[in-house]
């Protein structure tokens, strides 16, 4: 009961990953508002977004004429006489534009009127102006160039802009306010326009009573937010109490011919106000903050909308392209200060902004602050993501983690755009992989100080020879790793190079180390791919046990898969070395399958993980005699047996090694699945051949291994027919079981 009371209290990377969620969730719990900090990574992931969706297509509905450079060279700096503009509207109308608005202020009276420059010349030169004629000059309206862009103006459908200014600055004037001409209601209806939650105004710098005639007038303020960036425009602020529409929300509701607009009050109270859920549009509702403020839908770069140069208007050359068009005045030049900073440029014109927002009341597209999706969706991710993550980051190997620490980073942006923004909904998701982030962090230190310490000495211990594999699966599961001495089955295999005091002497020193590196190397790799585990190197030969120090159910298999392999592996290398002018050699495998005891041995200062006992002994006694026999690899009966007929085996004798009493059969490993027809051929003569020997029925045996000489001379098959004629001179006892005695290590 203790130690399960201790393991409970163990502070563990997971347990640690787990309180920086449950830590994350009171602390988004506690949240009023967005940090600004929060919002501002919010505002720069949903940037991204747009760019990554990249130009969406538009209505074509909005033309922008742009006071571009072109124009400013042929009439002059700006502003323009308005004559001059008199005569572009008139173009614009004649074109036939559905409606047209101003993304300028007209506050000051022109200086360039035939009364105000006759104005100025009589106060410098009181003798050149007869007084009659200034007055007259004064009160002819087809001369004032501000009557004559009045006059031009109320010749069609237009929306003169105006400008909004939220700080006193000691200029208001009462009597200068905006006359739209919309009639707007509130539902419900009981609510007064003083308790809303619209953006407040100090004052409007509106334009000249002789220029105001247009259809309506709205305003056309942008409010940057923490980021800087152009994300949000009302549609509605607030001047002493009443609200006043914007630019484009006019121009779309006279260019749809609707007279009548609804502001949708939420239900929520803030303090003593109410806040706005969206504005009514004739069918239309549109979808704000509790400020009136729509969240724009960009559809593009600088572009997406078509821009004609208003010197191309002036000149009748553009007729076509404004046929039944929302069409917008504005400038792109940049000595006219009207640029922007957007999600696709920090110099985005105004002018744009405005008719992309038209373009979104047109299409009933804007995007849409979800702050309920936007809890739900991140509460919910903190809490499975992140203690998923955690568990993850806890037990999985680095490559896991490391693919789960970055999912969880980029998982919230993804599932974002996938599901909310692709679907004109935006949310924030910074909090979220914030949260991931510091998860990963905290987990992986946790992991470095504390559990990193025992994967650490798994590593050290095991890591130089037991399978990558291997030491993966002992650094999620340590309890799995018995350091000391059991009985269990393996399956050892000894290796050994034969020849090797001959060929030492063909070498130089530094030769011979450069080789055994080489040779070495990889026959190791072919042991460590299947699942071995290297016990040590004695020389040049090699021994590898399977099934320990993890449980391998197939470990006799992967034992001779392993042996096939090196043979394949010395045939390429034997090539390698002889194109480098290096003696060639051949290579003796021995495995064997049965009980040892396998653990840490040796002294309290020093030890090794081994293997010992009999059976290790009989493999190295294996290994010993593929020298006798001429073949690479010999395995046991009992490993025979344990492969369940996967691979192709040739009995080779039934012998008694040197200390062993109990004879036992003796195979070599051919092939995994069945031979090739040649080789079964040669397989079954063979067979047939050890099947007389063991009768005793020597000549048949001979006449058998005799055609198997002249087809393929193998070392094996003169073995036998040594045998069968010493047993011509001298024939064995009576009560011969077949069984030869080698007394060979």
């Amino acid at each position: 009961m203790g130690e399960k009371l201790r393991n409970l209290l163990k502070f563990t990377p997971f347990k640690a990953g787990c309180l920086v969620v449950l830590t994350a969730c009171l602390l988004f719990l506690s949240f009023d508002e967005k940090p600004d900090l929060i919002a501002a990574l919010d505002a720069r992931g949903i940037d991204t977004m747009f760019r990554f969706r990249g130009q969406q297509p538009t209505r074509d509905q909005v033309v922008i004429i742009d006071i571009d450079e072109q124009s400013l060279a042929a009439y002059g700096q700006w502003p323009w006489p308005r004559n001059i503009i008199a005569d572009l509207i008139d173009q614009v109308r004649e074109a036939g534009a559905k409606v047209v608005g101003f993304d300028v202020v007209f506050a000051e009276p022109d200086r360039t009127s035939p009364g105000f420059v006759l104005e100025q010349i009589a106060d410098k030169i009181p003798q050149a102006v007869v007084a009659e004629n200034l007055d007259d000059v004064r009160n002819n309206p087809d001369i004032d160039h501000d009557q004559l862009f009045g006059k031009a103006i109320s010749r069609l459908p237009a929306v003169l802009g105006y400008i909004f200014l939220h700080r006193d600055d000691g200029l208001k004037d009462p009597f200068a306010t905006p006359f739209p001409s919309l009639n707007l209601s509130v539902q419900p209806d009981n609510v007064r326009f003083d308790q809303l939650t619209l953006i407040h105004a100090y004052r409007a710098i509106i334009n000249i009573p002789s220029v105001s005639q247009a259809t309506s007038e709205g305003f056309f303020n942008f409010l940057p937010d923490a980021s800087g960036m152009v994300h949000k425009v009302p549609l509605f602020m607030q001047l002493d109490g009443i609200p006043y529409p914007s630019l484009a929300f006019e121009m779309t509701r006279i260019g749809q011919g609707l007279g009548d607009a609804e502001l949708q009050i939420s239900q929520l109270y803030h303090d003593d106000k109410r806040g706005l859920i969206g504005v009514g549009l004739g069918e239309q509702a549109i979808p704000t903050d509790d400020y009136g403020q729509m969240t724009i839908n960009y559809r593009g770069p600088i572009g997406t909308f078509p821009y004609v140069s208003a010197l191309d208007v002036a000149r009748g050359a553009a007729a076509a392209r404004l046929k039944d068009k929302y069409v917008l005045i504005g400038t792109t030049a940049a000595g006219l200060n009207d640029l922007r900073s957007t999600p696709f440029s920090t110099v985005f014109p105004g002018v744009e902004i405005h008719a992309t927002i038209i373009d979104n009341l047109l299409s009933g597209d804007p995007m849409r602050h979800d702050p309920v999706a936007e809890r739900g969706f991140t509460f919910v991710f903190i809490v499975l993501g992140g203690i998923l993550l955690s568990a993850i980051l806890a037990y999985g190997s680095p490559l896991i983690s490391g693919l789960a620490g970055v999912s969880a980073l980029l998982a919230p942006l993804v599932l974002n755009y996938a599901f909310y923004f692709s679907n004109n909904t935006i949310i924030g998701m910074t909090y979220p992989s914030f949260v991931a982030l510091t998860i990963f962090l905290v987990v992986t230190i946790f992991n470095y100080f504390f559990e990193g310490r025992e994967k650490r000495f798994i590593n050290d211990a095991f890591g130089r020879y037991v399978s990558p594999k291997v030491v993966q699966q002992l650094k999620r599961d340590p309890k799995r790793l018995s350091l000391q001495g059991e009985e269990r089955e393996l399956s050892i295999l000894f290796s050994d190079i034969r020849g090797f005091t001959s060929l030492s002497e063909q070498l130089t020193a530094g030769q011979l180390g450069r080789f055994m590196n080489r040779y070495l190397t990889v026959m190791s790799r072919e042991i460590l791919e299947h699942r071995g585990t290297l016990d040590k190197f004695i020389g040049d030969a090699i021994m590898a046990i399977w099934n320990a120090p993890l449980d391998d159910d197939g470990h006799a298999i992967h034992a001779v898969r392993s042996a096939l392999a090196m043979s394949d592996r010395l045939t390429a290398l034997l090539t390698e070395l002889k194109n480098d002018n290096l003696p060639t050699f051949d290579i003796g495998i021995g495995i064997n399958t049965g009980e040892a005891s396998v653990g840490n041995f040796g002294s309290e200062e020093r030890f090794d993980y081994t293997v010992i006992g009999d059976n290790v002994n009989l493999a190295s006694r294996l290994e010993g005699l593929s020298k006798i026999y001429g073949v690479r690899i010999i395995i046991s009966e009992s490993t025979y047996t344990a492969l369940m007929g996967k691979f192709s085996c040739r009995l080779l004798d039934r012998v008694r090694v040197k200390g062993k009493n109990r004879p036992v059969n003796i195979y070599e490993a051919l092939c995994e699945g069945d031979p090739d027809v040649r080789d079964k051929e040669h397989l079954e003569a063979f067979n047939r051949a050890l099947a007389a020997y063991f009768a005793t029925d020597f000549s048949r045996a001979e006449e058998i291994l005799l055609e198997l000489v002249n087809a393929d001379p193998q070392p094996l098959y003169r073995l036998y027919l040594e045998r069968i004629a010493a047993f011509y001179t001298q024939p064995p006892a009576r009560d011969w079981d077949g069984v030869t005695t080698l007394n060979v290590k």
